[in-house]
């Protein structure tokens, strides 16, 4: 039976442009992909963020023409306008339905969001 889990990461963009945000969602979502095995048919969905002073393009746009992930629904939002956060960072949480258990999941940190958890980057 298949259960339904989160895979999460992150990864900050060069700059606010349509073309620094599409290549690193693609390369974030890419290396989550690789990294847990992931084929579309087995995506419930999938949420995309990113800090507040990112608002060039949709990062759900590389899922659709670049991934080709065009059956998957797709959702953006901003984070929290908070004091200290990361800048330009966008972060992507997959509902995936999987047999694999939580611990089995690879979660994945890229560039300067490394930060963000350090334990698993």
């Amino acid at each position: 039976m298949n259960n339904v889990h989160g895979v999460k990461g992150a990864i900050t963009s060069e700059n606010n442009s349509v073309t620094s945000i599409m290549d690193a969602s693609a390369e974030l979502l890419n290396t989550l992909i690789k990294k847990n095995k992931i084929i579309q048919e087995d995506v419930a969905a999938v949420f995309f963020t990113t800090s507040p002073d990112l608002n060039a393009e949709f990062p759900a746009r590389a899922a659709r023409e670049i991934i080709k992930w065009n059956n998957v629904p797709l959702m953006c939002g901003h984070e929290m306008n908070k004091k200290d956060a990361l800048q330009k960072c966008i972060r992507i949480l997959i509902l995936w339905n999987t047999k694999k258990n939580q611990g089995e999941i690879s979660h994945a940190y890229l560039k300067k969001a490394s930060t963000l958890r350090p334990d698993i980057s």
